[in-house]
C-alpha cells in the first residue's frame, strides 16, 4: 500500500521506468559507446504536480489562475491562455506538499521575442519565498534563507518560446518575479510545474486507528522520512543533503515498519561514511555518531536478519568497539570528545555526560551482540564487561528529557521515577524533534501508553497544526504562541514560525521544515500502539501486543522478510482488547 499522499499523486499518471539489460537493449544511437560503464541508474522517478493555489500576486500580473489549470507542459503556437507578468511583476505558488526537486516553467512569449530575466525563490514557507538570501557567510538578516546547500533564490533566462527547468532542492511553495531591466518587459507563462523526484517504494506497513490526528502523524512521519531517500538517505531534502548517521536511526526505524527494506538505499548510506571514516575518528565528526552507527547495525539486523551483511561489518566494527574502550576512565565514567546529542541539549554539560554515558553502555551492549554473532567470545566478553563498569555510574540527567530518556534505554535509570520526575513534567515542554522517539521509548517502558499518546497529539501535532506536511529540525511549542502558520503571508503582528525562530546551525529560514530525525512517532505507533515487537532477527519471531490507551481500536500492517503481518485490535466493552493476527509463513506470532 502507498501514504497517502503519494496514493494520490499515483493517480495523476501511470509510473513507467526503463533499464538496459544490455547492450541489445540501448538505443541505436548509443550501442557501441560503452555507455553502461559511465552509467549510474537513478533509483527516482520524476513527476511533474501543478500548483493548488495563487497565495500572492503583486500588480502587472495577469490571469494568475492560469497556472492552475491542466496544461500540455508542449509549447504551442495556438495562443493557449497564459499568465502575463510586467516588469518586477512577482507571483506566489504553493503546490500543497512539500517535494524534492525544481520547476519547469513553460514560456508562450516575451515581450522582445527573446530570452528575459526571472528570480525563482523556493520556500518550505510563504516567508521563506519572500526573504532576501545570506551570502557568502554573512547575512541580511536572522530571518534569511540561504543557498548553503541547495540554490534556493537565483536570477536565471527562460527562453522566449519553451520551457526551463531549475532548482534541485527541498520545497513547497515557489515565487517567480520577472527582473528583466528592459523597458516594457513582460512573459507570458504558459504553466509552471513542480518537478516532483522520489523513489517509488510501496508502503509495505500502515496504521489507522480511531484517532485521525495520531493517523495522520503516522503518515506524515512516513512521507518525511520517503522524501529523504533520495540517491543516499539524508537529513534534510533542503539542507543539509547529506548523510548523518545519527539522523540515521530515527530514520532506518521508520523505514523498517513502512517500507521493510528498500532496495539498498540504508546500506548504501552506511558504507558511504564507514569508508570515509577510519574507525579511530568519528562519524560526521561527533563521536556519538559513530555509535549511532552501531546501534543502527544493531537494529537494522533485527528487521531483516541479513547475517551476511552484518558479517561484512565486522573488521570495522571490532575495531571501532576497541577505540571505544580508550575514552572509560578508572571512574567507570565516558571522557569522549567531540560532544553532542541534540541540538536542545547543547551547554547543558550533566545531560551531555549523562546522555553519551548511555549511548556509550548502549553501544557496547549491542557490541556484545554482534560479538556472539560472530562467535567471537573475546570481543563479547570486552563489550560485557565495559557495559557493565560504566553501568556501576549513574549520572545526573540535569533535568533533560533526552537524557533521561537514553538512561532508562541503557538500563542505568529507573523508567518510571525517571518518568515521573523528568520526562513526564512540564507537558512537551522542553521535547526535541529528533530525541523525541527516545523518549517516547522510554515512557512506554514506564508503562506511560497514555502520556506518550498525549505527547504525539500536542507535540508532533502542533507541527500540523501550522500548515506541516513534514515534520521539522527542530520545534519547541513555545513559537506557537501568537504564530502564523507556514503557508500564509504573515500577518502584521504575528510571529514567524519559521523565521523568527531557531538556534545553532538552523536560525530562522535555514531550519529545515523536512528532517527525517523527526519521524519518531511513525516507528513508535508501530512498535507500541499496533503492538509489534520483534524477538528474533529477521522477525522469526515477533511478539503482538497491542497498547490502546485511550484508543477504541487500532489496525494496520508491519513488513517482515517474509512477507507483510496484519493486526487489528479492538477495545471491549469490560476494557480488555480483542487481538486478531494474520501472519506470513516464517513468522512465530506470540502474545
Amino acid at each position: 500500500m502507498r501514504g497517502p499522499i503519494l496514493t494520490t499523486l499515483m493517480a495523476i499518471c501511470a509510473l513507467s521506468t526503463t533499464t538496459w539489460a544490455d547492450e541489445a537493449a540501448l538505443p541505436l544511437a548509443l550501442q557501441n559507446q560503452n555507455i553502461e560503464v559511465r552509467t549510474e541508474q537513478d533509483p527516482r522517478v520524476r513527476k511533474t504536480i501543478l500548483p493548488i493555489r495563487v497565495v500572492w500576486q503583486s500588480e502587472g500580473v495577469v490571469d494568475a489562475e492560469n497556472l492552475l489549470k491542466p496544461d500540455s507542459g508542449q509549447i504551442t503556437l495556438s495562443g493557449t491562455k497564459s499568465t502575463k507578468l510586467t516588469k518586477d511583476a512577482g507571483v506566489i505558488l504553493d503546490f500543497g506538499f512539500e517535494m524534492q526537486g525544481g520547476v519547469r516553467i513553460a514560456v508562450a512569449g516575451t515581450h522582445s521575442g527573446k530570452a528575459v530575466k526571472v528570480r525563482v525563490r523556493f520556500g518550505e514557507s510563504v516567508s521563506e519565498t519572500m526573504s532576501e538570501p545570506r551570502g557568502n557567510g554573512s547575512t541580511t538578516g536572522p530571518e534569511s534563507a540561504t543557498n548553503d546547500h541547495a540554490i534556493r533564490d537565483q536570477v536565471t533566462l527562460v527562453p522566449w518560446l519553451g520551457t526551463a527547468e531549475i532548482g534541485n532542492t527541498g520545497f513547497r511553495f515557489v515565487r517567480i518575479d520577472l527582473v528583466d531591466e528592459a523597458e516594457g518587459a513582460s512573459v507570458d507563462l504558459q504553466s509552471i510545474r513542480a518537478i516532483f523526484r522520489y523513489r517509488d517504494l510501496p508502503y509495505l506497513g500502515t496504521f489507522k486507528c480511531s484517532d485521525e490526528r495520531l493517523n495522520r502523524i503516522w503518515n506524515v512521519g512516513a512521507y518525511t522520512v520517503h522524501l529523504n531517500m533520495q540517491e543516499y538517505l539524508w537529513d534534510g531534502i533542503k539542507r543539509d543533503r547529506l548523510v548523518w548517521i545519527g539522523d540515521m536511526h530515527p530514520e532506518t526505524s521508520t523505514i523498517s515498519v513502512v517500507f521493510g527494506r528498500p532496495g539498498n538505499v540504508v546500506e548504501k548510506s552506511l558504507d558511504l561514511i564507514r569508508d570515509e571514516t577510519p574507525p579511530t575518528q568519528w562519524m560526521n565528526g561527533l563521536s556519538s555518531y559513530s555509535m549511532w552507527w552501531l546501534l543502527i547495525h544493531q537494529s537494522w539486523y533485527e528487521a531483516n536478519g541479513d547475517k551476511d551483511y552484518l558479517l561484512a561489518q565486522r573488521p570495522y566494527m571490532t575495531a571501532l568497539l576497541k577505540e571505544f574502550t580508550k575514552y572509560v576512565g578508572d571512574d567507570n565514567q565516558e571522557h569522549l570528545p567531540a560532544r553532542f546529542l541534540d541540538w536542545p541539549s547543547s551547554g547543558n554539560e550533566k545531560a551531555i555526560h549523562a546522555g553519551l554515558q548511555a549511548l556509550l553502555t548502549m553501544t557496547f551492549d549491542a557490541g556484545a551482540k554482534m560479538g556472539n554473532l560472530y562467535n567471537d567470545a573475546e570481543l563479547t566478553k570486552m563489550c560485557q564487561d565495559y557495559a557493565a563498569r560504566l553501568r556501576k555510574h549513574v549520572p545526573d540527567p540535569g533535568d533533560s528529557k533526552q537524557a533521561a530518556a537514553l538512561m532508562v534505554l541503557a538500563g542505568i535509570g529507573d523508567a518510571k521515577e525517571l518518568n515521573e520526575k523528568v520526562m513526564a513534567v512540564d507537558g512537551v515542554e522542553r521535547m526535541s524533534t529528533f530525541y523525541g522517539y527516545y523518549v517516547l521509548e522510554a515512557r512506554a517502558k514506564a508503562g506511560d501508553t497514555q502520556g506518550c499518546l498525549d505527547c504525539i497529539r500536542d507535540y508532533w501535532g502542533a507541527m500540523l497544526d501550522f500548515g506541516a506536511t513534514t515534520f521539522w529540525e527542530d520545534f519547541d511549542i513555545r513559537w506557537t504562541e501568537n504564530a502564523a502558520r507556514i503557508d500564509e503571508i504573515v500577518p502584521e503582528g504575528k510571529k514567524d514560525i519559521h523565521g523568527d525562530y531557531g538556534n545553532h546551525c538552523y536560525v530562522g529560514l535555514r531550519h529545515s521544515l523536512c528532517h527525517g530525525w523527526a519521524s519518531g512517532p511513525t516507528a513508535w505507533m508501530s512498535h507500541h500502539v499496533l503492538g509489534v515487537e520483534v524477538l528474533e532477527p529477521g522477525c522469526a519471531k515477533v511478539r503482538i501486543a497491542p497498547q490502546l490507551g485511550d484508543l477504541e481500536w487500532v489496525e494496520g500492517t508491519y513488513p517482515t522478510p517474509h512477507g507483510v503481518i496484519s493486526i487489528r485490535a479492538e477495545k471491549q466493552t469490560d476494557g480488555s482488547v480483542k487481538t486478531t493476527v494474520e501472519a506470513p509463513k516464517g513468522v512465530e506470532i506470540v502474545k
